[in-house]
């Protein structure tokens, strides 16, 4: 794996931020060139390997560099939101575009309309000046004021509409198929050689990208998750039998459903993609829901949309990103619960919040979280890295490579603290199964 950032070329323009290269002076500082953090702080291997043949790989540090590789009132802009939406787009969005415009002197800066389709030939409606005026207020909204939308686009198309109008640096918001699209995006520039920083802010809601400890939203929809599953805990507690049964995002990776169970602690059981279970047998979840409410008389389960594939019947269709469209596990185990329990007199209250969890407004964790990355970004634009996502490691902000960020998704490991607390904290068996 090769953690190296690419740059348009050598940085000579002393940068506009009045900042310091002394520690300790009272005057916040530039990040020194050669700034890393290492991917594993731990050396390991036998105590008499020879420690200069270990590969010590290591991110490259986010932040204002002394000389940059463009100059502000050179620079043209452009900002596209990609995918499904998300707590915290329109804060980066505007976070981008201010600190374009007051840190660095960019007066052209323009947003791309609904995604990748805003770079194409055929967009539905052309690009917007984005203006201190028009961002004003847009981080008090939810979803994004850009509009988005999924499925790829023809790299050079969108390449062509960026030279036609001058654009030197592309920020792209986006989760997995996003990041996938500022790749292409980024292979297409290196072919023709042109100078155009491309750099990506990682927004996943299911917080699944590789090598990122953390996206912007997931704090938020582990907030309003956290909501539905109390909800659906006072609704199973005040009846007889009763039975809360809430769905969550999660088509890959269960971290919002396991991170919500934690926060809410009225959970009995939670079921992730990562971990097969049984429907049916003694030790399947009929059974095991029959022995929960003989013994405590109500139960609350948790279920990750892209748990329990294997229980239902797939289409075998995709959808505009390629992704195989996932059948609805929550409506299947309300039905299969509801038939299996149907002598026993239940009260099943279903609850799906995730188009609310989608359109609701950053958290204030959140709002900061988006403020770093977006000020990070246009840092790194404007030293001329290009190719790479600003993530997090080790709460370090960092450069990433776009190949690293698209090679694989980032899932719960069944072996992890982190599970064995969720499995803890619910007392449902270690397998299901």
């Amino acid at each position: 794996m090769d953690l190296t950032i690419d740059t348009l070329g050598e940085p000579t323009k002393p940068s506009p931020l009045e900042l310091s290269t002394v520690a300790n002076d009272g005057i916040a500082d530039f990040t020194p060139i050669d700034a890393e953090i290492l991917l594993e702080p731990r050396r390991r291997g036998p105590a008499h390997h020879d420690i200069s043949q270990q590969l010590e790989l290591a991110f490259e540090l986010a932040g204002p560099r002394q000389l940059n590789y463009f100059d502000g009132s050179e620079l043209r802009a452009g900002i596209t939101t990609c995918g499904g939406l998300c707590p915290g787009m329109n804060n980066v969005v505007r976070q981008l575009a201010l600190t374009l415009w007051h840190q660095y002197g960019v007066r052209r800066i323009y947003g791309f309309r609904y995604g990748y389709r805003g770079l194409s030939r055929d967009t539905p409606v052309p690009p917007v000046e984005l203006t201190p005026e028009y961002v004003s207020d847009i981080h008090l909204q939810g979803g994004t004021r850009l509009g988005s939308s999924r499925g790829p686009q023809d790299p050079a198309e969108m390449v062509d509409t960026l030279e036609q109008m001058g654009i030197n640096a592309l920020f792209g918001i986006g989760g997995d198929g996003g990041m996938r699209g500022m790749r292409a995006i980024y292979q297409e520039v290196c072919r023709r050689n042109a100078k155009i920083s491309v750099v990506g802010v990682p927004k996943t809601i299911d917080n699944d990208l590789p090598y990122i400890e953390r996206t912007f939203g997931f704090d938020t929809a582990v907030s309003v998750a956290t909501e539905a599953i109390r909800a659906a805990h006072v609704e199973a507690t005040g009846a007889p039998k009763g039975v809360g049964l809430v769905r969550l995002m999660g088509r890959h990776s269960g971290f919002i459903a396991a991170a919500a169970t934690l926060a809410a602690r009225d959970v009995n059981l939670v079921l992730v993609p990562e971990q097969p279970f049984d429907l049916d047998g003694d030790r399947g979840l009929v059974a095991w829901l029959r022995r929960r409410l003989n013994e405590r008389d109500h139960a609350v389960i948790v279920v990750a949309e892209g748990a329990g594939q294997d229980l239902l019947q797939s289409s075998g269709e995709r959808d505009a990103s390629g992704n195989v469209k996932l059948e609805d596990i929550g409506l299947f185990l309300r039905r299969r619960i509801a038939e299996a329990f149907e002598d026993d007199g239940i009260n099943l209250k279903y609850i799906d919040p995730s188009y609310i969890i989608r359109a609701t407004p950053a958290n204030a964790a959140d709002a900061i979280f988006c403020g770093r990355l977006a000020e990070d970004a246009v840092h790194a634009a404007m030293a001329g890295k290009t190719g790479m996502v600003v993530g997090l490691w080790l709460n370090r902000f960092t450069h990433v490579p776009l190949d690293v960020v698209t090679r694989e998704r980032d899932v719960i490991s069944l072996d992890s603290a982190f599970w064995r607390s969720v499995v803890d904290c619910t007392g449902q068996p270690a397998v299901l199964s």
